[in-house]
């Protein structure tokens, strides 16, 4: 007589019959309650691991803010030492298995600090467009260091001059010597004119200023 296969489902990797004794705990320490069903469950278990997989990228400062446990925090930074795949794997398990402990207020709070992490980064990364975008106009036209004036008063003029003639002269010896595919070499000057145009732009916007776009121009 054949038996009758066990019902159940699979959370990270692990077969939890229903009716068990881990079923019931599972459900107990997710929700509080029996009611929860096996699509929900999964759903709660794959957000705690997901967001204590998200805790190894969590920047100190805001790791410091979150009301986590020192056995949890002291997991994820062995976690981050960890190299060995299965050694790794193991660790987001127990990570994840602590993460039941949080409450919905901490879980919510690490959210938060993960959206405000990602939020500086997309600023951060158009702040390095803007800068880019300038130090191209410095070089290819005369008439945008008046404009770049406008928004930097305080710009040594005749340093920024002579970066930008010898940006121009570094483009035409390196022009020649280019091979389809190879990437583009810029001298010490184009890369000075960048770091000038970048720590301009992000001293503007810690005092609350709007960088000058190409939109913004005379």
């Amino acid at each position: 007589m054949s038996r009758k296969p066990t019902k159940g489902y699979f959370v990270r990797g692990q077969f939890v019959a229903l009716g068990s004794e881990l079923d019931l705990e599972l459900k107990r320490e997710l929700k509080g309650s029996d009611d929860m069903s096996k699509t929900d469950l999964k759903k709660y278990s794959d957000r705690l691991q997901q967001l204590g997989e998200s805790l190894l990228t969590l920047r100190a400062d805001l790791m410091q803010r979150l009301d986590l446990s020192e056995k949890l925090v002291d997991a994820v930074n062995d976690a981050r030492k960890i190299t060995n795949f299965e050694g790794r794997r193991r660790q987001m398990q127990f990570i994840g298995k602590l993460m039941r402990g949080v409450d919905e207020a901490t879980l919510a709070a690490v959210e938060a600090a993960l959206d405000e992490q990602n939020k500086g980064s997309a600023k951060g990364t158009l702040s390095l467009h803007l800068a880019e975008q300038w130090r191209d106009r410095l070089i290819a036209d005369d008439e945008a260091l008046t404009h770049w004036m406008q928004l930097d008063a305080s710009a040594d003029v005749q340093h920024l001059r002579a970066l930008i003639r010898q940006a121009r002269k570094d483009a035409q010896v390196t022009e020649p010597q280019e091979r389809p595919g190879e990437a583009v070499r810029h001298g010490k000057a184009y890369r000075e004119i960048f770091q000038i145009v970048k720590a301009t732009l992000n001293q503007g916007e810690d005092h609350g200023g709007e960088p000058t776009t190409d939109e913004d121009q005379p």
